[in-house]
């Protein structure tokens, strides 16, 4: 989907959450000002999430958790952080949720994830259209794959920098990596399709290929160091059927990783 396209599906979204982003909607029963305060993480992670140039969360996914955590009863304060600090901050209860990736790894047994889903993204390899398309994961060694600083992959990066053969080589941002892709400083780059079409330029879309490698689900992921965790998930995912039959989030999303690229580790599904 070009760039433009999912800029109007998101302002889309936007337009249909903005009443529910109305500070006055609040659980019933729940008096102004008494709402419980939620810590929320976020990262970098546009379109669905990022930090605006005027400080601030954005994006469709900062826009649904706003609307959620109003129709909830709670108020957010969020916290912009790097992922492998917000993976810490779970873990230590610092932050009560995040709006992120299901199937972490490192966060088994910390977190537990929402039934609710409200998108998915798909993780691929894209390489310069000169090059031959990725057939087989097996096919990454003797190359160099471009990833983004801060990007855990769920757990796939330890095992990209552990396999004999392949080199490893980061980019501090999605921009900087086409970039890179561009110079030939990488054979590949693993990123996932949103970002990455979201900043294409319609020059950009004819030099470079995509092949999916697998589906990421996204959800709310509430840390188990909240002795609250069960109560606040269970709130969520009833505020998300609410909203949903009002029209005003996305159907729920199926969690299943789809059809995955031959080869890879089934330990990362």
């Amino acid at each position: 989907m070009p760039g433009n396209a999912f800029r109007l599906l998101f302002c889309s979204l936007w337009a249909l959450l903005a009443v529910a982003v109305c500070p006055a909607v609040v659980a019933a029963g729940e008096a102004p000002g008494s709402a419980d305060v939620l810590r929320i993480g976020y990262s970098e992670f546009p379109p669905f999430e990022y930090r605006a140039d005027n400080g601030e969360p954005a994006g469709a996914f900062i826009d649904i958790t706003r609307a959620l955590v109003a129709e909830a009863g709670y108020e957010a304060e969020f916290v912009y952080l790097p992922t492998s600090r917000i993976y810490l901050y779970l873990k230590k209860g610092k932050l009560d949720v995040w709006p992120g990736l299901t199937n972490i790894p490192s966060l088994q047994g910390q977190i537990l994830e929402s039934w609710a889903s409200p998108f998915s993204d798909m993780l691929s390899a894209w390489q310069l259209k000169t090059s031959a398309p990725l057939t087989h994961f097996n096919e990454l060694k003797g190359k160099t794959v471009i990833v983004i600083a801060g990007y855990t992959y769920s757990g796939l990066i330890e095992w990209l920098k552990s396999s004999d053969g392949i080199r490893v080589t980061e980019a501090p941002n999605h921009r900087a990596a086409i970039e890179m892709l561009k110079l030939n400083r990488g054979d590949y780059l693993l990123d996932y399709s949103a970002p990455v079409r979201d900043i294409l330029s319609d020059e950009e879309r004819d030099l470079f290929s995509e092949v999916p490698v697998r589906r990421r689900s996204a959800a709310w992921l509430f840390s188990l160091a909240n002795p609250r965790a069960a109560t606040v998930r269970e709130v969520f995912d009833d505020a998300y059927m609410r909203l949903l039959d009002k029209g005003l989030v996305p159907p729920v999303q199926d969690k299943s990783p789809g059809r995955v690229l031959p080869g890879f580790p089934d330990e990362y599904l």
